[in-house]
């Protein structure tokens, strides 16, 4: 299941129980779109829950992250674990958009 919450122009998601992966991709992708479409500026993606995130779930961060760019917001992932933190930061997209850990 995938939570959204939302408050003023802040929308927050978090994967419950799930991977951001891509079995688990169309329904986040689906919620993303939902927070944007109702004037989101600023999207954070709480992944206290999550161990993996694979390049099906960081091209929807890089995704969304674009999204908000074009409009003036932004895109943080809050409460990563250890090895999607070493992920994001081999892969440099620490410099994209703010990633913290737990």
């Amino acid at each position: 299941m995938i939570q959204l919450t939302r408050e003023d122009d802040k929308a927050v998601i978090r994967p419950e129980g799930e991977d951001v992966v891509a079995s688990s991709a169309p329904e986040i992708r689906s919620k993303m779109r939902v927070a944007l479409e109702e004037g989101v500026r600023d999207l954070v993606v709480d992944l206290v829950n999550v161990r993996m995130v694979d390049s099906v779930g960081i091209g929807l961060l890089i995704s969304a992250h674009n999204s908000l760019r074009r409009r003036g917001g932004r895109l943080a992932v809050v409460h990563a674990s250890k090895d999607v933190l070493e992920l994001f930061h081999m892969m440099r997209i620490h410099q994209h958009f703010n990633v913290s850990g737990d």
